[in-house]
C-alpha cells in the first residue's frame, strides 16, 4: 500500500499544508497556480492523488500550497525560500519539481537559487515574468476579488484557460459551480496575485542548471504564447513541449500531460 497524507509543516510564525502520496524513494514536489490563493491542498490528498497513480511506486509525490499567513510584499522568491524550508522541515533534500503557472514561477527561483535540492525541473504553463498579458489578465481578476464578484472571477479564469471544445461542454456550469467556491476573504489571493505581478526571473535563467522540461498550450491567454519561447531560449538545453489547440488547462486537458512528466523524471539523468 502507498502512503495518503495530509499534513502541514511549521515555517516561522505560521505553517504550511502538503497533500503526500506514494511509497517512492524518490520525490516530486508539485507546486500549485494563483488558484491555492482561493483553496488549499488541505485535507484533498486523496483526491489530489488521482492523476499520479502511474508515480507511487518509484515517487512519494508532495503538493504544497503556499504558507498560511502571508505578509505584504510577500514576493515570489520569499515563497520559494519557503517552500526550501519546507521540503527541509520534511526531509526531502533533492526532488523533481513540477510547478504549474505560479507555482512554475516559483520553482524557477527554487532552481536559480537552490540548485543543490532541484533534481529536475518542469515547468508547465507558465512564464519567467509577468507580460503583458499576465498582468492584463491577473489585475482584471483582482478588480473581480475587490468587487466580490466570485462568479465573474471563475468563469473569466476558465474562459482562458480552457480550450473552446471545453468551454462549448462545460461553459454553462461554471456560474453554478462557482456559487459553491467563494472564499471568505480574498487576502491569500491577493498576496498571490501581486507577487505575480512583479515577478521577473529572465536575467537569472541562466543560472538554472538541472534537467528541464517546459510543457506549455500552444494558445494561452492566461501568461501570453511568447512565454514558452522565452523560458526555453533563457534555459540551456531545456525541452519545450507545446500542446497545439489548448491554452493554460492544458495541464487538465492534456491526455498525456502525467504521463510526458513521469517519463521525463523516470528518465536516466543526463
Amino acid at each position: 500500500m502507498f502512503m495518503i497524507k495530509n499534513g502541514s509543516v511549521p515555517i516561522g510564525d505560521t505553517e504550511m499544508y502538503f497533500a503526500a502520496f506514494g511509497r517512492g524513494k524518490r520525490k516530486l514536489v508539485v507546486l500549485p497556480g494563483l488558484s491555492d490563493g482561493l483553496a488549499t491542498v488541505k485535507g484533498k490528498a486523496l483526491v489530489l492523488s488521482m492523476p499520479y497513480m502511474k508515480y507511487l511506486k518509484e515517487f512519494t509525490v508532495y503538493m504544497f500550497s503556499r504558507k498560511n499567513s502571508m505578509p505584504e510584499g510577500y514576493s515570489i522568491r520569499d515563497m520559494a525560500e519557503d517552500q526550501i524550508c519546507a521540503m527541509k522541515e520534511l526531509g526531502i533534500d533533492r526532488a523533481c519539481v513540477l510547478g504549474v503557472s505560479q507555482g512554475g514561477m516559483i520553482a524557477q527561483y527554487m532552481a536559480i537559487d537552490h540548485p543543490e535540492a532541484v533534481e529536475k525541473l518542469i515547468l508547465a504553463v507558465t512564464a519567467p515574468n509577468a507580460g503583458d498579458t499576465a498582468k492584463t489578465t491577473v489585475k482584471s481578476w483582482i478588480s473581480m476579488a475587490e468587487k466580490g464578484d466570485h462568479v465573474a472571477l471563475m468563469v473569466d479564469t476558465a474562459e482562458k484557460m480552457y480550450s473552446e471544445k471545453y468551454l462549448r461542454k462545460n461553459r454553462r456550469y461554471f456560474p453554478l459551480i462557482a456559487n459553491f467556491t467563494k472564499p471568505s476573504s480574498y487576502e491569500r489571493f491577493f498576496r498571490n496575485a501581486e507577487a505575480i505581478l512583479k515577478f521577473d526571473a529572465r536575467s537569472e535563467l541562466g543560472k538554472i542548471n538541472c534537467p528541464v522540461l517546459i510543457l506549455a498550450g500552444s494558445n494561452d491567454m492566461t501568461v501570453g504564447n511568447d512565454a514558452k519561447e522565452e523560458l526555453r531560449m533563457g534555459i540551456p538545453g531545456s525541452e519545450l513541449y507545446v500542446y497545439e489547440g489548448l491554452g493554460h488547462g492544458a495541464y487538465e486537458e492534456g491526455r498525456d500531460f502525467y504521463d510526458r512528466v513521469f517519463e521525463f523524471c523516470s528518465r536516466a539523468d543526463r
